[in-house]
């Protein structure tokens, strides 16, 4: 895995602000940082283009198509990427819109209160960990409900082929929708309630 280097250093002064940082018993510090498109680039287009990632669509994307697609999400105020950082190295990219400013929003039937988001861990050196990604999810998905109390339930649609994506979101609560046709994969809709995950998280 490629490090960011600026977001690495010894030096806390050096870190990007974060919009979200939580400390996570026998697991280390979790920061939620807002990906900059220009900065993370060779991070990104090293993630995106892997095999490992095929079910993000980009895998035969150059470096320019990348930069150029996160360039616009950044331009939008429905959609953004954050990179989150286990103590103080990049893991995961998070994407977080609003269905009814995406093409997810032509295929349900959307509710006030909804909120999508989409997950791809890094690759990670070594043996898989335990419990590793459910962590990530777990604290994301708490920040951005925490974020906006009007935000009633979570929207996602893996590749309805990607079982393991699937099977990690069920485990954290969220329950079938049925198979819809996007313009770049057939997905199966998932949801979470707010309520539901709040008082699992509670308990």
């Amino acid at each position: 895995m490629t490090p960011d280097t600026a977001s690495t250093g010894a030096s806390a002064s050096r870190r990007r602000g974060a919009v979200h940082e939580t400390r996570v018993d026998g697991f280390g510090t979790i920061r939620v940082v807002p990906v900059d498109p220009a900065r993370d680039i060779d991070l990104l287009y090293g993630w995106v283009t892997q095999e490992r990632a095929r079910f993000w669509g980009m895998r035969d994307h150059t470096r320019e198509q990348v930069l150029e697609i996160y360039e616009y999400l950044d331009s939008l105020t429905t959609h953004h990427a954050y990179l989150i950082h286990r103590d103080d190295r990049p893991v995961a990219l998070f994407q977080t819109y609003e269905p009814d400013a995406d093409p997810i929003g032509e295929c349900y039937d959307v509710r006030p209160g909804d909120f999508g988001f989409h997950l791809m861990v890094g690759p990670v050196a070594g043996a898989p960990e335990p419990g590793f990604t459910d962590t990530l999810v777990r604290t994301f998905l708490a920040h951005v409900l925490a974020e906006d109390p009007a935000r009633k339930r979570i929207v996602a649609e893996p590749d309805a082929r990607n079982e393991k994506a699937i099977a990690r979101l069920l485990r954290t609560g969220f329950v079938l929708g049925p198979e819809v046709e996007l313009p770049q994969k057939r997905a199966r809709m998932v949801f979470l309630d707010r309520d539901a995950f709040l008082a699992r998280a509670a308990g």
